[in-house]
């Protein structure tokens, strides 16, 4: 028996759907169609403002950072390189998905190509994984600042923070890649109807009218290759960290040492636990209405992005001090 798409659930949805699309076959859709948020198309408008908020908070705290470890000489070290890192991957994350989100709210533009489609899906999830490599990577760096500081400086010199940043992003490029070119080889035969703000990934290849194991297979092996050994090490790196903390003779220079630690730790907790809690539900929230599935997978890739500038901006007192003394000159 041929499976219902899944999208033609979506009741009021019904007549769009016809009209919008072929049901004959077809072996690659030249454009696939985003509904938004299914349920709440009503609300639209109303939803774009938090969203549009978030975006602008992101790319203005983003650009801020960069522009303060750009301009300020004391901050030209490791742990900012990385920030820097983190901090254009956030922009790239945020804007590959909400310029399109808005013209569906706003403009009722719906329609992607499906070569976009699937640039648009590699390129967040490609950048997903070179972010979780960064975190990494600053919990690494983290380690030696604190377990080895008289190794500090000469173990994490410039090229080599480049070449981690270099093997990062290949990480990311070369484990993606075979993701667009399984889904562009699936035969599309039943709707070219996705539910869903963006071209994300299992919502894509759900609608090929073929056995999709291979993508779904792979998907969870880079989930479990990325984000389990990103999370181990990162967990390993703390353990040894949080050891050579409560080893410190003082409570001061406990506290004090572990106030280094504090916004990076931060910055984790806020881009895994939204991401977990996305992946879980969408495993086993099969009861769980549609557009919670959708708001959910908008918000772990736009929140992180919003809430990292912000977390390192209150927390780390150099970036602090260089935005009063901005602040200040402005006033003056």
């Amino acid at each position: 028996m041929q499976e219902t798409p899944f999208c033609l659930s979506v009741g009021h949805v019904l007549p769009f759907t016809m009209s919008e699309s072929n049901s004959t076959d077809f072996t690659n859709p030249s454009t696939f169609i985003l509904l938004g948020i299914p349920g709440l198309e009503a609300a639209h408008v109303w939803i774009s403002i938090p969203f549009c908020a978030i975006y602008a908070i992101a790319i203005l705290g983003n650009f801020t950072i960069l522009f303060i470890v750009k301009t300020e000489p004391s901050l030209h070290g490791p742990m900012y390189y990385f920030l820097c890192m983190l901090a254009i991957t956030d922009l790239v994350l945020s804007t590959s998905i909400l310029p399109k989100m808005l013209s569906i709210f706003w403009f009722y533009s719906r329609e992607i190509n499906f070569s976009a489609c699937l640039t648009q899906m590699y390129f967040i999830l490609s950048f997903s994984v070179i972010e979780s490599g960064i975190l990494v990577a600053m919990a690494f760096d983290r380690y030696v600042a604190i377990c080895d500081p008289l190794r500090h400086s000469t173990t994490l010199k410039n090229p080599v923070v480049a070449k981690i940043g270099l093997a990062m992003v290949l990480r990311g490029i070369m484990l993606i890649l075979p993701h667009p070119f399984l889904a562009r080889r699936w035969p599309y035969c039943r709707t070219n109807i996705i539910p869903h703000t963006y071209c994300e990934h299992i919502a894509v290849v759900k609608l090929a009218c073929a056995d999709i194991s291979l993508s779904s297979y792979y998907s969870l092996s880079v989930a479990f290759f990325v984000i389990g050994l990103d999370v181990f090490f990162i967990t390993v790196s703390y353990t040894q960290i949080l050891r050579a903390i409560f080893s410190l003779p003082t409570k001061d220079a406990r506290l004090k040492t572990f106030g280094t630690c504090g916004s990076h730790l931060c910055v984790i907790l806020a881009s895994y636990i939204p991401h977990l809690f996305s992946a879980l539900m969408q495993r086993f929230g099969h009861n769980v209405a549609l557009h919670f599935h959708v708001l959910m997978a908008n918000m772990h890739l736009l929140v992180p992005p919003m809430l990292n500038p912000i977390i390192y901006g209150v927390k780390t007192q150099q970036i602090r001090n260089r935005l009063l003394q901005l602040f200040t000159h402005k006033g003056t």
